[in-house]
């Protein structure tokens, strides 16, 4: 199986496989048909208490964000986060979807980190 990132914004392209939107809250100004979804899984966003806190810092934090947002999944969202991969082990391609700007620093690339070291 292979996981791609990819902004919930961008067009929808027959080679996202499976689409996964991996945020807590529905994406500003975006219907449910131009978001072509498979799955919402909000269930294994980061917490509220950690997206507020990620937004409120800096890039330079974010090695502390993915170390939390690591233990959050093993932790309380555990069950969430094995169901998801079981989920996606009967897809080819699964692609994570995520509302942020930033290409490099979102919870997207530290879920998909975490669905490869599960699969």
């Amino acid at each position: 199986m292979r996981i791609d990132i990819k902004r919930i914004y961008d067009e929808p392209s027959p080679e996202d496989g499976y689409r996964v939107l991996v945020d807590r809250l529905w994406p500003r100004g975006l219907s449910k048909e131009a978001a072509a979804l498979d799955r919402w899984a909000k269930e294994v966003a980061p917490s509220p208490e950690l997206r507020k806190a990620w937004h409120a810092a800096s890039d330079a934090e974010w090695g502390m964000f993915a170390a939390r947002y690591r233990a959050e999944l093993a932790g309380q969202t555990a069950e969430a986060l094995a169901a998801l991969a079981e989920d996606l082990q009967a897809h080819d391609v699964v692609t994570l979807l995520y509302s942020l700007h930033d290409p490099e620093h979102n919870h997207a690339v530290v879920l998909a980190e975490v669905l490869r070291e599960h699969t």
